[in-house]
């Protein structure tokens, strides 16, 4: 690229775009960093400097940039129809991938609502969750979810108000709806002074202490499974997620496992549910679910859960929430070689079988400088 193009471009960009997690005073003293094209692991500049994409452009690009199969499938689907919607009506894509996402899930798992984020996704679970209790028990006293310390759900004022960092949320307080707050597990610097496993999971005991003293009030525990991602990769004893799921089922609250981050091969096993045999009641996924394409979500959620919305029109349970792009055919039909192409994982197998060193859920019905930049802004 010429070099009068590159400054016009520059200039441009210091006049216009409002870049995120980002204090654009210093950005706009800054010459900025401007990816033009990518190439397998790499993103390149339009000066054809090369960067490795260490951060998977925010953990999506499972299986690199300019993936054959992938160019190809969007490329298809662009032929047929790029966009309809799904109030009213259905399309192949979806269809397909809904069917896909039940079968690679944790079993129990079975029906799938699309949005467009991460924050949607857990937005959607919000939601349904709440509205199910209501539904369930007609006029519920179960308005209120229990979130970790330092967690962070998304951007979005419904997963903010369950997040966890001042840093990026403290502003929005006022706004929020009101949560129960329990400490997250730390072992590093575990605040207790203990030492795991002797600590035997003590990190657990103010869960259990608020869900045996307002179990009645709480609508669901939310929790990013195996590691907090955004509080600088904070992980989970062993065994720990396990014991959220008994607890959730002993007290008659929903789990909401936001697998965004960790799911589709980030711990090791296609979702980090599957490391401890837990099925949550909803479980929120996006980010690598495209390999990066186009932005997709989905919330999946049990048949139980699912069942609590079914009635006549006349009784007003629908689920009146959706997004203009939701479940779009493009997005969705990423399906097919996200989860065959040639540089998809192994784990990938399990759409027909599950690793073995997976342990198998249970059904459940509970009572460089590219990446420098991008993992300080986030």
């Amino acid at each position: 690229m010429d070099a009068e193009r590159i400054r016009r471009l520059e200039q441009i960009d210091r006049d216009h775009v409002w870049h995120p997690f980002t204090q654009m005073k210093g950005w706009m003293d800054e010459k900025p960093l401007i990816i033009e094209r990518a190439d397998g692991n790499w993103l390149i500049d339009v000066e054809g400097k090369r960067y490795l994409d260490g951060v998977s452009s925010l953990w999506v690009t499972v299986h690199g940039h300019r993936v054959p199969e992938i160019d190809t499938a969007v490329s298809e689907q662009l032929g047929r129809v790029a966009h309809s919607t799904l109030l009213g009506l259905a399309s192949v894509p979806s269809i397909e991938l809904a069917e896909r996402l039940v079968r690679i899930a944790p079993p129990g798992l079975t029906r799938v609502f699309y949005s467009d984020s991460g924050s949607t996704a857990v937005e959607v679970a919000l939601k349904i969750a709440y509205q199910f209790w209501q539904q369930q028990l007609g006029g519920s006293r179960k308005k209120r979810f229990v979130c970790f310390e330092n967690a962070y759900h998304g951007d979005t004022l419904g997963s903010v108000s369950v997040g966890g960092i001042d840093l990026f949320h403290q502003v929005y307080r006022p706004l929020l709806f009101e949560t129960l707050r329990v400490p997250s597990p730390y072992c590093y610097r575990c605040p207790l002074g203990k030492s795991y496993p002797s600590c035997e999971t003590a990190c657990l005991e103010p869960l259990e202490r608020m869900l045996a003293e307002q179990a009645d009030e709480v609508v669901a525990v939310v929790i990013e499974p195996q590691v907090q991602g955004a509080a600088g990769m904070l992980i989970q004893p062993a065994g720990f997620l396990k014991r959220v799921r008994e607890l959730c089922d002993r007290f008659g609250v929903l789990l909401i496992a936001d697998e965004v981050a960790t799911g589709f091969g980030r711990t090791g096993t296609l979702f980090a549910c599957d490391r401890e045999g837990v099925v949550p009641d909803l479980m929120c996924v996006a980010k690598g679910i495209t390999g990066g394409y186009l932005p997709l979500a989905a919330t999946l959620t049990t048949e139980r859960v699912f069942g609590g919305f079914l009635a006549e029109f006349r009784d007003k349970r629908t689920f009146f929430h959706g997004h203009t792009y939701t479940g779009n055919p493009s997005r969705a039909r990423r399906r097919s070689p996200t989860s065959t192409c040639s540089s998809a994982p192994v784990w990938w197998a399990r759409s027909t079988a599950r690793p073995s060193s997976s342990p198998r859920p249970s059904r459940r019905s509970p009572s460089t400088r590219t990446s420098a930049r991008s993992a300080s802004a986030a």
